[in-house]
């Protein structure tokens, strides 16, 4: 069952309402997810912006009961325990240094940035094809690495559970309040003319 809900969600100004639409939830119904439809969304991400067209963004990815997924889920701290009920699970790294004009490996400054916007364009392709993904940053980075095989010059940003949005009542109730989407500060606290907001 997908859990309709209305978006309490205003905008200051007139933005697509795939923009206040989108937003993180934590209960997932059973539903599973194909590798095809997963793939779709780590297509969107592909075709991200990046500085120099370098895409440092990496994915690493499993469908809930393969080995993947267990991976992933097994670097989760316990309070996103609810995280191993969602149909995928997709670890978002990023490779911290670019190769230079000579061969030579020099480090990246965006490559947080660029992986950002490739988190963003799953996120939304997600929201269009009725999926939801909640990015986490609850993970024991260390244990994630290993699990995945990430390379020495890569870091892991964050973990993504993507599904579709469920009951509330599934989650433990300390959570049940929370499953709704969240506000946003006005644009005035986040974008100044010509200087940055105090």
């Amino acid at each position: 069952m997908t859990v309709a809900l209305k978006s309490p969600r205003v905008p200051d100004h007139v933005v697509d309402a795939q923009f206040t639409g989108r937003w993180s939830p934590r209960a997932f119904t059973a539903e599973t997810m194909s590798e095809e439809a997963l793939l779709t969304l780590l297509e969107a991400a592909r075709w991200a912006p990046s500085a120099v067209n370098v895409q440092p963004w990496r994915f690493a990815w499993g469908l809930r009961g393969d080995a993947g997924f267990a991976a992933i889920a097994g670097a989760l701290v316990p309070f996103n325990g609810w995280a191993k009920e969602a149909a995928a699970l997709v670890a978002v790294a990023s490779k911290t240094t670019r190769t230079a004009s000579d061969g030579s490996e020099v480090a990246n400054p965006s490559h947080a940035f660029d992986a950002g916007a490739a988190w963003v364009s799953l996120a939304l392709q997600a929201h269009l094809a009725g999926w939801a993904a909640h990015g986490m940053g609850g993970f024991d980075a260390e244990a994630a690495a290993k699990a995945l095989d990430l390379p020495e010059d890569h870091v892991i940003h964050a973990i993504v559970a993507i599904g579709r949005i469920g009951d509330p009542a599934s989650l433990p109730e300390a959570l049940r309040a929370r499953e709704v989407p969240s506000q946003r500060l006005p644009l005035s606290a986040l974008a100044g003319h010509g200087k940055f907001p105090a």
